[in-house]
């Protein structure tokens, strides 16, 4: 079974505002999340929104909100395929509390990143993820 459905409304929402990401409109493309957010009906829906509307914070302490929320719901998504995207959700939480200069949790989070790198596809993606957290882990080590 295949994890996001192309024809999702919600899915389909959030592909088009990753079109409008792309096209620089980032107002026109977070409505769009916004729309998804509010039409999610169950947690894949709701985590898939939720991670772009993280996205487009303009405060940390807003963007790491809704990052513990895509988590939150992520973790209760049952596909074995979602695991795959802890790494980069738990990355996104270190930063952001790396970015507030809470580096305890920065590095709880950037060690749970870590705890699920072998679930990241063997890929560009994969790499970048784990490039992103040994990155994180070793500048809260520094610290």
């Amino acid at each position: 079974m295949m994890l996001f459905d192309p024809n999702n409304h919600v899915i389909k929402l959030c592909a088009q505002g990753m079109n409008l990401e792309g096209e620089g409109k980032r107002e026109e493309a977070l409505k769009l999340f916004q729309m998804a957010w509010d039409d999610a009906i169950n947690n894949l829906e709701k985590f898939t929104s939720a991670h772009y509307i993280a996205r487009h914070q303009r405060n940390i302490s807003e963007k790491l909100k809704w990052d513990e929320i895509a988590l939150v719901l992520a973790l209760k998504v049952n596909d074995e395929n979602v695991k795959g995207l802890y790494p980069s959700l738990y990355l996104n939480i270190g930063k952001c509390h790396e970015d507030l200069n809470d580096i305890d949790n920065a590095k709880k989070n950037y060690e749970l990143a870590h705890s699920f790198i072998h679930f990241l596809p063997d890929d560009g993606y994969g790499k970048m993820i784990k490039d992103g957290i040994m990155n994180g882990i070793a500048r809260v080590k520094i610290i």
